[in-house]
């Protein structure tokens, strides 16, 4: 019988990019299929030596692996280019990636920051257990995430041009401020308790409802005092606890209706909360767990997919 034979392509458009044929051939897979390239080719297109992949199909097993499992992003590239790249190469492809970090490309006035929960594998036969990832949001539109690393996150932020004041935005939990208070200048920075948070701790005051959007009122306008005072008056199951949450964070609890009004910043850190639960969405797939050596690549990974840097 013949033997059949894979057809490989000398394609036009690679010759007329780059301008040259010199060089010893090589055979890529790319998007179009597979190609026959020169290694002067390569290096004018930014092809890496010793790679199978071209840099375009490389961005497209990295988005399918920032949102689903290495099996499922298999099944999918093979649906979707009509050839197979199998999920240990996704999976080696996710581990290889280096320093996905963004710049902020203008000065950077607003940081928030929030925590999410990954699954790891335990060893020789134990069982799996939780631990914790802290996720930075930038300006509102730049995010990182870092594994039991506290210190590279707070150099990441640092490492930005940020502006005075510095708005930092996050939840009554002492590990965030804890983060936040090494980030800038003590004397630039302004620290604000997240609006909703607030509202999800006043909600567990067992009041009447008028008392409760009283409280509610006092603190939208940033009246702490009075809000505590009335509290105290009022004496509803739960006030004295809330009263003791709000004394401890009164410095961080602003004039939430001046500061939306005037767009001076968020006055919620939903966003940053939105991007961990987005994270979760990989990282959490049912009876995922991870080895901890491999976390920080899949929330790297998982990070560039929300800020656009695996757009095709």
């Amino acid at each position: 019988m013949r033997r059949k034979t894979t057809r490989v392509r000398t394609a036009f458009f690679i010759e007329r990019k780059t301008k040259t044929r010199k060089g010893r051939n090589r055979k890529i897979k790319s998007c179009v299929g597979q190609l026959k390239i020169t290694e002067k080719q390569c290096d004018r297109l930014g092809v890496n030596p010793y790679t199978r992949h071209s840099p375009l199909l490389e961005k497209c097993c990295l988005l399918l692996s920032a949102n689903e499992s290495y099996q499922n992003a298999e099944k999918d590239m093979l649906l979707l280019m009509g050839f197979k790249v199998g999920h240990s190469t996704h999976h080696r492809k996710v581990q290889r990636i280096d320093n996905l970090l963004p710049e902020v490309k203008q000065g950077c006035s607003e940081v928030a920051v929030d925590g999410g929960k990954i699954r790891l594998r335990g060893e020789d036969g134990e069982k799996s257990y939780w631990k914790e990832y802290k996720t930075a949001r930038l300006q509102g539109i730049y995010y990182g995430a870092f594994f039991q690393d506290n210190q590279s996150l707070i150099d990441w932020v640092n490492s930005q041009k940020l502006t005075n004041p510095l708005y930092y935005l996050g939840d009554g939990h002492d590990g965030i401020w804890n983060i936040i208070a090494e980030i800038g200048d003590e004397n630039q920075r302004i620290e604000i308790i997240d609006w909703y948070h607030l509202m999800e701790n006043l909600y567990k005051v067992e009041g009447k409802r008028y008392q409760l959007e009283q409280v509610k009122a006092y603190l939208w306008m940033g009246q702490t005092s009075s809000a505590i005072s009335y509290l105290r008056n009022q004496d509803p199951v739960g006030g004295n606890q809330f009263c003791n949450y709000l004394i401890k964070r009164k410095y961080r609890i602003i004039n939430y209706h001046y500061y939306s009004w005037q767009k001076i910043c968020s006055i919620g850190s939903g966003a940053v909360e939105s991007a961990v639960k987005q994270i979760a969405h990989r990282v959490k797939i049912t009876g995922a767990q991870w080895k901890a050596k491999t976390v920080n690549n899949i929330l790297s990974i998982s990070c560039a997919y929300l800020n656009g840097q695996l757009a095709i």
